[in-house]
């Protein structure tokens, strides 16, 4: 399957991500519904579907400002969800690209099994 060159098509076991380039968000919006199309295409061929349900959009944007950053991007008639994190190979990134969700969910791991390790000591 052929992408544009704004566009970086990122797959692992039944994970999908594809990343976006682009000048705007309004462009955004349309190069990334164009490839949803090439993607959901593909996969009725190949008798595959993807879920609605969890499927996230996240919008990184280049400048803090203003700008709206909401997107619209389809998936078989519906609207996917926008999400300010999103959790990939077990890395949590958000539209910051922080990682101070990632660090917080990982200590949180850690505590409970630090806990967990005192309690049978």
């Amino acid at each position: 399957m052929e992408f544009r060159k704004q566009t970086n098509a990122i797959s692992f076991a039944d994970d999908l991500l594809i990343a976006v380039k682009a000048e705007s968000i309004s462009e955004a919006e349309n190069i990334t519904n164009i490839e949803m199309h090439k993607v959901l295409t593909w996969a009725k061929n190949n008798k595959l579907k993807f879920n609605e349900q969890k499927s996230k959009v996240m919008v990184i944007p280049r400048r803090k400002g203003k700008e709206n950053n909401e997107i619209s991007v389809y998936m078989n008639n519906k609207t996917l969800g926008q999400a300010q994190k999103n959790k990939d190979l077990g890395m949590i990134i958000d539209s910051k690209l922080s990682f101070r969700n990632h660090i917080i969910y990982i200590s949180s791991k850690c505590n409970k099994l630090i806990h967990t390790l005192s309690k049978s000591a």
